[in-house]
């Protein structure tokens, strides 16, 4: 068993593996977010991210409360800089705001 921090999206898919963490009998301890800045945070298309789904960004609050666990969320500041299959720390990165959010 592990404790575990979901990423959620807003979508099924990453509600989806939260519930199969659970039925693998681990324990899901917080959910964390990216979504888009506040200056797009209302259009419909939200922020084009290379490695993060955006659009479901609105319900994530819903979701943790659901969830009845903590929620820590960061807005996407970064770009995708490095996008090779080998992944190497990159600053300005959006990946790194994932790393960043985790260490919170």
């Amino acid at each position: 068993e592990m404790k575990v921090v979901g990423l959620l999206s807003g979508g099924k898919d990453s509600v989806f593996s939260l519930l199969e963490c659970v039925a693998h009998g681990h324990e899901v301890v917080c959910v964390a977010n990216l979504h888009p800045p506040e200056a797009l945070a209302e259009q419909a298309e939200g922020r084009d991210s290379f490695m993060f789904q955006t659009i479901g960004h609105n319900a994530i609050q819903a979701i943790a409360d659901c969830l009845a666990v903590p929620l820590f969320k960061q807005p996407i500041r970064g770009s995708p800089k490095q996008t090779a299959l080998q992944y190497e720390v990159t600053s300005d990165d959006e990946v790194e705001e994932l790393y960043q959010l985790l260490l919170t």
